[in-house]
This record gives structure tokens, C-alpha cells and sequence, in this order.
């Protein structure tokens, strides 16, 4: 979502993989729509459209801050990383955390993939149980939103991927609205799947780096879609 008119804005559907999961969906009730893109690609606001439209919000992000202030998981950081991590209230600081996961490597990888495997199953346990409760509760449709979906494994619970779509240069300038460094970008980006394997397993493709009018028409064609 940028302002200016976009230089094609058309969601790409894969018909018959959509009418396979939808009814996947149909027989367990719930559908469950999980979010791809790159970093800074407007997962986010996606999600918050498809929740306007009356999905309901699974945050793997939300989750993951909730896992990180488990008393196992912050003492296996302090054991790991010591205090440094923490924050003046006692709790795991992200910031400091994510300059250690997302250093150059040999280090930056290597404790990356410690932090993966202490939160990964957590988050998913976690996740999962909402699902659970939305699905009792009798909701249709949920939206993961989730920055590793595939390197995870958390795309095995959902019935539909969606590939949220921008250029690079639109990515990175919206991680420097955040008050990245274009290093950190970069690094961020690498610690994921590639876009083009996610581009290859996403269902659907919405192009969001257009304007926010263009989004919501193609989310829209989407969610019918999706829906009925």
C-alpha cells in the first residue's frame, strides 16, 4: 500500500488449487488463509484488510512475544545470551535480541537457529490452540500472519496461501520508515525462504504496491474467492 497508481494491479488465482483447499476447508470448517511475502511486503495490512472483511487474526508475531516472556524460554535466553538481552523491566528486550539472530554470520545464523528452535514449536502449540478456540467459537475464516510461514512449517495448517507482492526498492523503503538500515533489511530477508519459493507455493497473488484502493479491490476478489 503506497500512494500512486500501480503499474499492474490484478490478484493472480490458481482456480483449481482454491476450489481444492476451499474444500478441504469446507470438511474440517474453518479455513484457515496463511500470508507470504517478503520483508516489509504489507503482510500486516493484508491481514488487517481480510479482518475488516470478517476473518479472524492469527499473529505469529503477537505469539512470538508471548513465548518469549515464558519462564523456560527466558531462562534458556539469560543461560544463552546472559543479561544483555534483557530489557530494564526484567523481560526479554527484542531489539537487543534481533542484533544478536540477525548479525552477520558465522555467529548471527547460528544463534538464529537456536532462537528457532527454543520459540518455533512454542509459537505453533500456541497458535494452534487459537485456531482450536476460533473454530469452536464458530468462526469461517483466519489469517496467519506469520514472517517465517514456510521455514517453519506453519503453512501445513492452512488451506490457502496468499503471496503478498512488492518490488524491492517499495520493501525497503518502508523498512526505513520503520528505522531499518538497509543492512538490516537485507539481513532480515536473508534469515527467510526465498520470495520465489514463496511466490511458487502461494495460491493466490495480491500486488501491494500500488494504491490502497487497488489492494483492497484485489483482497476483495480474493476473499470471494476464498469464501463463495
Amino acid at each position: 500500500m503506497e500512494d500512486g497508481e500501480p503499474k499492474q494491479q490484478s490478484s493472480r488465482i490458481k482456480g483449481g488449487t482454491v476450489r481444492a483447499t476451499r474444500q478441504r476447508a469446507e470438511a474440517k470448517g474453518m479455513r484457515t488463509v496463511g500470508l507470504l511475502g517478503g520483508v516489509a511486503s504489507g503482510k500486516s495490512y493484508v491481514a488487517g484488510l481480510f479482518c475488516r472483511l470478517g476473518a479472524a487474526l492469527l499473529d505469529a508475531d503477537g505469539a512470538g512475544h508471548e513465548v518469549l516472556r515464558e519462564p523456560e524460554v527466558e531462562s534458556a535466553a539469560r543461560r544463552r545470551w546472559g543479561g544483555e538481552v534483557f530489557g530494564p523491566d526484567g523481560r526479554i528486550d527484542r531489539s537487543r535480541l534481533a542484533g544478536i539472530v540477525f548479525a552477520a554470520a558465522p555467529d548471527g545464523p547460528r544463534e538464529l537457529e537456536y532462537l528457532e528452535q527454543l520459540t518455533h514449536p512454542r509459537i505453533e502449540d500456541l497458535l494452534r490452540r487459537q485456531a482450536s478456540e476460533l473454530e469452536a467459537a464458530g468462526r469461517q475464516v483466519a489469517v496467519l500472519d506469520a514472517p517465517v510461514m514456510l521455514k517453519a512449517g506453519w503453512d501445513a495448517f492452512c488451506d490457502i496461501l496468499v503471496f503478498v507482492d512488492a518490488p524491492r526498492e517499495v520493501r525497503l523503503a518502508r523498512a526505513r520508515g520503520r528505522g531499518w538500515t538497509e543492512d538490516e533489511f537485507a539481513a532480515r530477508e536473508a534469515a527467510q525462504e526465498s520470495l520465489e519459493a514463496k511466490r511458487q507455493r502461494a495460491d493466490m497473488v495480491i500486488d501491494n504496491s500500488g494504491s490502497p484502493e487497488a489492494t483492497q479491490a484485489q483482497l476483495e476478489r480474493c476473499w470471494h474467492a476464498i469464501v463463495g
